[in-house]
Order: C-alpha cells, then structure tokens, then sequence
C-alpha cells in the first residue's frame, strides 16, 4: 500500500485524496519537484526546497514559515515508511495555491501534497540503448519570470513527449522561437565537444534543474570543463556526445539526433561520480 500526505493529513493511496475545488487540478496553479529517493533517503531536498519556495513566491503564492527542508523530509520519510519503501523510490513534492476564487485566487496561502513511488533501481544508472530524438517544431518555449520552475503548466511538455512517441523517438528537443535548444520533454540537456561540456544558461530560459546543477558541479570538481551557452542545432551535429539529466534519472546519453551518432564515455563517468557522490552522502 502506498500513502499520500494531502497538507498534513495523511491517506491511503488507493482512493481519491485530492478535495474538489483544488487550484492545481483546475488551474495548474502550482509548483513541484521530482525527487529521487536512494537507500529510503531524499536525494538533494535542500535545493529541491530552495527551488520550491522560489517557484511559489515567484507565482505569488505564500508558503508557511514552517516549510522548511527538515518539515519536508520527515514527511517524505513518514510516508516511505509506511509506503515500505526503504531502498529505490521517486518523490513528488507539490505547493499549491489554496482553493478559492477563479482565475483570481480568493486567498495565496500554499497547501502541500507528498506523493512517494517506489524505483526499480537503487542507485544511478546509464541507460544501455542510447535515446533516439529530434526537435519538437509544433510549439516553442518562451522565456519568462517562472522558466526556471517547475510549475503545474506543463502542456508543452506533455504534447512534446506525444509527439515524440507518435514518431517512434524517445524524446524531443525543445526550442525557443530563436530556435535556441533549451530542454528536452522531461530533461535538461548537455552537449560535448572535444571534452567540454555546453550547457544552455539560465537566463536563456530553461529549467533550473537540481540534476543540472549537480552534473555541473560535479564535472568542474573532476577538470571537466563546462560553459553555459546559448545551444543551437548546428551544434547538436557538430557534437561528440549529448546527454539529458533530471532528478529521477541521473544521466541518460543519446545516441542519435537524426543521422547522427554519439559516444557516451564522459555521460558514463559522470554516471560513476553521481553515484560515489550520493553513496557516501547516504551512508
């Protein structure tokens, strides 16, 4: 049995346990995080947190003093215990804006919910068939105030990985209308060439993910180099290897865009160091 934590009151999963008249379900009027759970621990929830707050204050929402990441990882502990999860799992934390009004909220306070899934693997792990994508031409990003977020509007990336599926691909890349790559459908993406690792930057408007900011630091402690720049698709093509991150996921190397082809030796040893890294910090 799983269980679910609706802003405190804890219940089984197997029913219905969100209330009629919730602003997320009716307006996507919300921010999350995915949250990787390694030997029963939250991975990263400190900047998980940090990413969450900002999200909410950045939608105008007002979070409780009491949020904090010691509040939230006694939740998710709670409910992986009960849940029996004490190994691999996955962690859906959201914020919503509390029920009330219409497109005008009645009210900003913010609600939590706490969703927790167990995870076939308990450690990172690089997939063995590298992802087959292409860009995604039907809709593009725009940068805005709430880009780096994780918020509950997520149709783009929903009919992104449609679209993806309907052609036999794994994923898509997305773009900006400067056709600037910024995420895939799920992921940030990484590319290398000659050993150096590009990245699109935040003020370009993609995802402030917390796998992106730990790849990041982790290349840099192990002399790889990394540049945040602006990704176009020429340099998909005149890549050695591409790879996406996300928080569930680690690293996942891509193996083709196109005709073209890519090595996944530096997306492996990131691999390696990510699970070093979170091995110790769980012992």
């Amino acid at each position: 049995m799983l269980y679910v934590n609706n802003n405190g009151s804890v219940l089984a999963g197997d029913a219905p346990t969100i209330l009629p008249g919730n602003r997320a379900h009716l307006y996507g009027d919300g921010v999350f995080e995915s949250i990787r759970i390694i030997n029963g621990q939250p991975l990263n929830l400190e900047n998980h947190i940090l990413r969450l707050l900002a999200g909410a204050r950045a939608i105008h929402m007002r979070p409780s003093a009491s949020y904090s990441t010691t509040f939230f990882e006694a939740k998710i502990l709670e409910l992986c215990a009960l849940s029996g999860i004490s190994e691999g799992g996955r962690c859906r934390l959201s914020l919503d804006r509390i029920s009330g009004g219409a497109y005008l909220p009645d009210a900003n306070d913010a609600t939590y919910y706490i969703e927790v899934y167990p995870y076939e693997v308990n450690h990172f792990e690089l997939n063995a068939r590298g992802l087959e994508l292409d860009i995604y031409q039907e809709m593009k990003l725009q940068k805005n105030l709430l880009s780096n977020f994780k918020t509950k509007m997520g149709l783009p990336y929903v009919m992104a990985a449609l679209n993806a599926k309907s052609k036999g691909l794994d994923d898509l890349f997305l773009t900006d209308y400067r056709g600037q790559i910024l995420e895939s459908s799920s992921c940030n993406v990484f590319i290398i060439s000659n050993g150096v690792l590009y990245t699109p930057g935040l003020e370009e408007g993609c995802l402030a993910g917390t796998m992106r900011m730990q790849i990041i630091n982790l290349a840099l402690a192990n002399g790889i180099k990394v540049y945040e720049s602006a990704l176009l698709p020429q340099h998909l093509l005149a890549a050695d290897e591409i790879f996406l991150t996300n928080a569930i996921r680690g690293v996942n190397w891509v193996g083709g865009y196109r005709t073209k082809r890519y090595q996944n030796n530096i997306s492996r040893k990131l691999v390696v160091l990510l699970n070093a890294f979170w091995e110790k910090a769980t012992q």
